[in-house]
């Protein structure tokens, strides 16, 4: 490539790059108007713009519009912002408040697991039964079973936390007792993300490859846990914040990459530097942590147009009706039910329970993700990815809307009017 054709490249990609964060303002303002969550404006737009893109440019100017170069470019910008994404997402996860008693926490996640998962068996049960093999695919059939399941047992712990922040409910019980119920829910969800990876390998050789490498991805994570540990890499931290926070992203994005060319997502080798972090001992660490995930988040609505691409361009059309009704109706009961059914087992009361159902339906980007580690894996169609990501986005959608009906309902059984709450949710991952 000479240099004016290198140039000519990357001004192409620059331009596709100011388009796609402009087109994720708008879909984020557009949310603020709705008084949705800011993360369904972006993901949204980000992941129908290149099918809208594709239909009314058609084919031939789409090609030229974006060539495969100028995709595969954009591409790797997505997925190392949604490597940097998971740093931060890991962390949080690990240095989360895990405050109350085991007896409730311990019903809580199991309402809101073991129903999720029966929910998403019913789900897979379905699609063998009609034995559509767009949606069915090639994968084999436990790793296929159990990442349906997994699918709709998640829940989106940034998303909720900025909920519960704008709501009010950050200090409340249910608020507290959904926040550390998800939190425990989706480290659940990782270790069962991992299994089902090793069960789509195929083979027993696949699957203790699999397992081998994470073993040894394991082992790395305690290394650089304890060198991170030291006081070199805290005086490091505080001397030299910006230059800590390129190290991590750098080591984060070689990580991503490392387990990507070993047979593994690239998501998991994210995901576990996360994990490499200590998490609660260092303020300085934090902020690091912090400013690599400003980095993700602002590159990361191009993994949603590029999987909109990739993904929907083809699978918009092919994906049935029934098939996006019952997995969101199954998604919504399993959770909710779920969530409410363990609540009250832990002692809650049924309008505390009902929140927490409510709260722990909230699904986002960390779906999303979980998602796209199925398709990339080859465990689910591109069809069945369709109905998942509509899945996530509707219950994320419904959680407002659903407290606010909560709350008229409880004060309107007490005879008061309820005073109106502004319901702009920002958020950001």
């Amino acid at each position: 490539m000479s240099v004016g054709e290198a140039a000519l490249f990357l001004s192409h990609v620059a331009v596709c790059l100011v388009a796609v964060l402009v087109l994720a303002w708008l879909g984020r303002a557009l949310a603020r108007c709705l008084r949705q969550p800011e993360v369904i404006g972006e993901i949204t737009g980000g992941l129908l713009a290149g099918p809208a893109l594709h239909a009314l440019a058609g084919a031939d100017a789409f090609g030229l519009l974006l060539p495969d170069d100028i995709r595969g470019a954009l591409k790797l910008l997505g997925e190392g912002g949604l490597a940097l994404i998971l740093v931060g997402l890991t962390h949080e996860l690990r240095a989360g408040p895990l405050g109350f008693g085991r007896r409730t926490v311990s019903w809580i996640v199991f309402g809101a697991l073991v129903p999720s998962l029966l929910a998403g068996s019913l789900l897979a049960g379905w699609v063998l039964l009609i034995d559509d093999p767009t949606l069915r695919g090639t994968s084999p059939l436990p790793a296929f079973v159990l990442f349906i399941a997994v699918a709709l047992s998640i829940t989106a712990v940034p998303v909720l936390a900025r909920i519960m922040e704008d709501r009010g409910l950050t200090a409340s019980p249910a608020g507290r007792l959904a926040l550390t119920g998800a939190i425990i829910l989706d480290a659940v969800g990782w270790v069962l993300l991992s299994i089902v990876i090793g069960l789509g390998a195929g083979s027993a050789v696949g699957s203790l490859r699999v397992l081998a490498v994470m073993a040894a991805a394991l082992v790395v994570v305690l290394l650089i846990r304890g060198v991170l540990r030291t006081e070199f890499a805290r005086v490091a931290m505080v001397r030299f914040p910006r230059l800590a926070a390129v190290a991590v992203g750098a080591a984060a994005i070689a990580a991503a990459l490392t387990t990507e060319w070993l047979g593994l997502s690239m998501i998991f080798g994210a995901a576990l530097f996360g994990l490499a972090i200590p998490a609660g001992t260092s303020p300085d660490g934090s902020a690091v942590v912090s400013r690599v995930t400003r980095v993700g988040r602002l590159f990361v609505p191009v993994f949603f147009v590029v999987t909109g691409i990739t993904v929907l361009t083809t699978a918009l059309g092919s994906a049935p009706w029934a098939l996006l009704v019952l997995s969101t109706v199954l998604g919504i009961i399993g959770k909710i039910g779920g969530g409410y059914l363990g609540a009250r087992l832990g002692g809650e009361s049924p309008v505390t329970a009902a929140r927490v159902g409510i709260l722990l339906n909230t699904r986002g980007l960390t779906e999303l993700i979980a998602l796209q580690v199925g398709y990339s894996a080859g465990i689910v169609t591109a069809p069945m990815f369709l109905a998942l990501v509509v899945m996530a986005l509707v219950t994320t959608a419904l959680t407002g809307p659903l407290l606010s009906l909560l709350d008229w309902t409880q004060h309107r059984g007490r005879g008061v009017r309820p005073r109106p709450r502004r319901e702009t949710v920002t958020v950001g991952a």
